[in-house]
């Protein structure tokens, strides 16, 4: 037995994670953190990701002006810094300040990153589209940082152990533990006709 909902954004979890933004007027540089839980891969090559920022944050005006963005995965031990910079205003509070989160140097946009977050995605808007409530800011990522302390020796990156947050239905959730990886069900079939095949010509 299933109860229908009115039409409503149930596609969880999703990523949660912080957003900085910033430009400069008349001389003064303003930058800002939005926490925000609608963003994702929309294109591979070239790579390309999309926000949705609802027009009357004050970040919205920021990143129209701009053009820029930086996406930095949240982890555990960010989830609290990430929640306030989701219920606070930029446009009276310094967040980086505030959450002592550090402004780290982007290689591609003018834009800072936080320090602290393992991955920071660098961005340039290449559409808006207006929707309704919210604008889709879609963008293509010019450069990506990494934590040197997730590359194992191989120079593989793990994110396993980056311990990042998913926001589910108005909760921010821990991942839980490793159930497969991307083609291994193909892989486990692959294997046991393989392994069917080699006892029948044992035969």
């Amino acid at each position: 037995m299933k109860k229908v909902w009115k039409p409503g954004n149930m596609l969880y979890p999703v990523p949660a994670v912080m957003v900085t933004v910033g430009e400069q007027k008349s001389g003064v540089e303003r930058d800002n953190i939005i926490t925000v839980a609608w963003a994702g891969t929309v294109n591979s090559d070239p790579p390309m990701v999309s926000i949705s920022v609802r027009k009357s944050r004050y970040s919205h005006e920021l990143l129209a002006a701009s053009g820029e963005f930086a996406i930095n995965l949240v982890t555990e031990g960010l989830c609290r810094a990430m929640d306030y910079c989701g219920v606070k205003s930029g446009r009276d509070t310094d967040k980086f300040e505030a959450c002592r989160l550090t402004r780290g140097k982007a290689e591609t946009i003018g834009v800072p990153l936080i320090e602290e977050s393992p991955v920071n995605i660098e961005c340039r808007v290449k559409q808006v589209v207006e929707l309704g409530s919210h604008d889709m800011f879609i963008a293509e990522v010019t450069a990506v940082q990494v934590d040197e302390a997730f590359i194992d020796e191989k120079g593989l990156l793990d994110m396993s152990r980056m311990k990042l947050i998913a926001y589910n239905h108005g909760e921010y959730n821990a991942l839980g533990a490793k159930i497969g990886s991307f083609g291994y069900s193909v892989r486990k079939k692959k294997n046991n006709h393989k392994s069917g095949q080699g006892k029948k010509r044992k035969k």
